[in-house]
Order: structure tokens, then sequence, then C-alpha cells
């Protein structure tokens, strides 16, 4: 069977989505594990792996060239709007603060006028835009809402082939993981 990869924003459930697959036996799984590799390294994924990290989003291009469709990709989303208030909990740190001040060029700086919020909005919509325009060749996807968890893990456990304890899994889904929002 073929790697499974997690693609979102952040922020919108992609920790519990990897503790519910820990409960999966004929994958392994992660979250962010090879974030910090350069290179081919930042691709060497074992075989048979579950990996969920939002930076992902950035490396499409590669991410394709090495995967492809032979792999199997869920677009986990979370409602825009309760992501974006997530992201501005942690609006100077991480992603976002390289989003509004690298990738936007200090937009910030030379806007002040501009809400934090509307920052976080675009980042959303841009990441998940980047997600949607990778996989409309792809034929092995699916679409995870946070909201319809519990159903959309059920049908991911059978859609890859997932043996284990699904009931544990689904359990996962009642905890809040990495939250701030």
């Amino acid at each position: 069977m073929r790697n499974i990869f997690v693609l979102c924003t952040g922020r919108c459930g992609s920790v519990t989505f990897i503790e519910a697959c820990r409960h999966i036996d004929n994958y392994s799984a992660a979250h962010e594990s090879l974030s910090h590799a350069v290179g081919a390294a930042r691709f060497a994924y074992p075989t048979r792996h579950i990996e969920a990290d939002n930076r992902l989003s950035w490396v499409l291009g590669r991410l394709d060239r090495v995967y492809g469709n032979d792999a199997f990709y869920v677009h986990l989303t979370r409602d825009t709007m309760a992501t974006a208030r997530s992201f501005l909990k942690r609006y100077d740190s991480g992603i976002m603060h390289a989003y509004k001040g690298s990738i936007l060029m200090g937009a910030q700086k030379k806007s002040k006028e501009v809400d934090p919020l509307d920052f976080c909005v675009d980042y959303c919509e841009t990441v998940n835009s980047n997600i949607e325009a990778f996989l409309k060749d792809k034929s092995n996807k699916m679409k995870f809402r946070l909201e319809c968890a519990p159903s959309d893990f059920s049908e991911f456990w059978e859609r890859v082939g997932a043996q284990g304890n699904v009931n544990s899994a689904l359990e996962t889904w009642q905890i809040r993981h990495n939250a701030s929002a």
C-alpha cells in the first residue's frame, strides 16, 4: 500500500488525526517528522506511512515529483474563521510570522490598517487553494472536515484499508490535542 499525506493549513486537527492513526497497525504515523529536512531527505518517508505536515503545502511540486499519484492524499480542513482565529493566537510566531513577514514581504508593516485576522484568513485561503490545485488531478484523495471527524475518519479507515483498533482511533477524536482555540 502507498504512503498517505495529510495536507492542511495547520490549526485544524492534524495532531489529533495522527494520534488517531497511531491505532492503525499496518501504517506508521507521524506529525511533521521531516519538516526540518532539506533536499531528498525532506521526502524520505518510510513506506506505508501517514504524515501530517502543514508545511508540505509549500513544497507540493516536489511532493508530486516524488510521490505523484502513487500516494493517498487527505485534505484536512476546519472552518476557515475558526482556523484563522486559532492562528491569531499564534500570530507572532511560526508559520504566521513567516507568512506575513516573508512570504508577503513584510505586508503588515506596510499596511498597518489591515486587521491581523485578515492576514490569518488570507493564509488559510492561500494554503487551501494550493492544496486544491495540487489535488485536482489526483485519483487517490479525500476531503476531511474536522467538524465531521468521526464519520470522515471512518471513511478514511475504510479507503486506506487500515487495520487495528478503529474504536480507539475514533475515541481519539474526543480529545483536543495541541489546542489553542
